[in-house]
């Protein structure tokens, strides 16, 4: 009776680990020099960014690059699971994956360039953030239609080229229009370990109205939401447990708001971004801004009335409801752009880290 119970009582802990289990994903666009520093035991993975085009070959471009990389792999020592995935383009970093990507032998020189990288750096796998196929992404850089399918034959040719030991996941875009299309969903969702949502970024650089640029729920006012693409990509037949959620790690401020609504849905001109680490240093009591918290989009914002500025931006809170909707739709796991943005100490890593924790008890 004493051995049923214990293997009872195991077996009801894996389950409960299994089910509260959530991966946590860091993209890095840091140096060598802050590695070291790195709480792995925090994450599950690290995305090194960014790797680029060589003609058809992916490439690490420096020495330092290269370094950073390598200090990334030896985190392993701390933290054994810990997967280190190298990712190609970024914002501004894919000008030339439109036309590489349109012929079979590129894609296939291409793979075979990833599988290289992976063996020679002994990393895990592959992130793509090519922004965007299909559709206008970063100005200049090329895009068609024919951008769809081709993604598809890539996804293809790197789960054939890479097995099944190597991860295979990409970042797309949390907006609606990335979502209906950009990729065939249907197509490459079977051949990828995950997908990353960039649900940041809703509202962007370009924008000419204020909102938030990192909300978990659509409001009356703003559609695009982190809850709007996870729902959106479950309808599709997108696995929830394929989902990764994205949080930010900076704000974005908007100049020339005026004081309507405390600055929220208004015009405006984008001025800058502000990493969490800098945070005090911006905005907050202290520089004349005051804090507001959007209880339908589950989102924080902070408003200088004297000098017309307004900041969009994840903090705590709502970084820890992130964490539990996460957990609560059963997703794969909740990833954040970037971490050299982070505080080292009670930073919003560490909060993930909490929610994790108190979803457990």
């Amino acid at each position: 009776m004493r051995i049923l119970f214990f293997a009872l009582l195991c077996s009801t802990e894996v389950i409960f680990a299994q089910e509260t289990n959530l991966n946590v994903l860091a993209y890095y666009s840091g140096g060598p020099e802050y590695v070291e520093r790195i709480a792995a035991e925090k994450l599950t993975h690290i995305i090194f960014s960014f790797g680029h085009l060589k003609g058809n070959q992916f490439n690490i471009g420096s020495k330092r690059d290269s370094t950073t990389v390598y200090n990334l792999v030896q985190l392993k020592t701390k933290n054994p699971a810990l997967k280190i995935i190298l990712s190609l383009g970024g914002w501004g970093g894919c000008a030339t994956c439109s036309d590489v990507f349109s012929s079979a032998e590129a894609r296939k020189e291409f793979a075979n360039s990833v599988l290289k990288a992976c063996t020679y750096f002994k990393t895990d796998g592959i992130d793509l953030d090519w922004e965007y196929p299909s559709i206008q992404g970063y100005p200049g850089h090329a895009f068609n239609a024919a951008d769809k399918n081709n993604f598809t034959e890539l996804i293809k040719e790197l789960r054939k080229t890479l097995g099944a030991v190597y991860q295979i996941s990409f970042a797309a875009g949390g907006f609606q229009k990335f979502i209906d299309e950009s990729v065939d969903w249907r197509a490459i969702m079977p051949l990828l370990d995950r997908v990353n949502l960039m649900t940041y970024d809703l509202v962007h650089g370009y924008s000419t109205e204020t909102g938030h640029h990192t909300a978990l729920y659509s409001t009356p006012q703003q559609h695009e939401s982190t809850d709007n693409a996870v729902q959106s990509l479950i309808k599709l037949g997108v696995p929830a447990n394929k989902l990764v959620i994205g949080a930010a790690f900076y704000g974005r401020m908007w100049e020339d708001v005026p004081a309507i609504n405390n600055g929220l849905y208004q015009p405006g001109k984008f001025k800058r971004g502000v990493d969490y680490k800098d945070l005090n240093n911006v905005v907050g009591p202290g520089k004349g801004f005051v804090y507001y918290w959007d209880d339908v989009a589950k989102a924080p914002y902070q408003y200088n009335a004297g000098q017309k500025l307004y900041f969009t931006y994840d903090d705590k809170k709502s970084i820890a409801l992130k964490t539990k909707y996460a957990i609560d739709q059963k997703l794969d796991g909740i990833m954040f752009w970037e971490l050299a943005c982070d505080q080292e100490a009670d930073g919003l890593l560490d909060e993930i880290v909490a929610a994790k924790r108190s979803s457990k008890k």
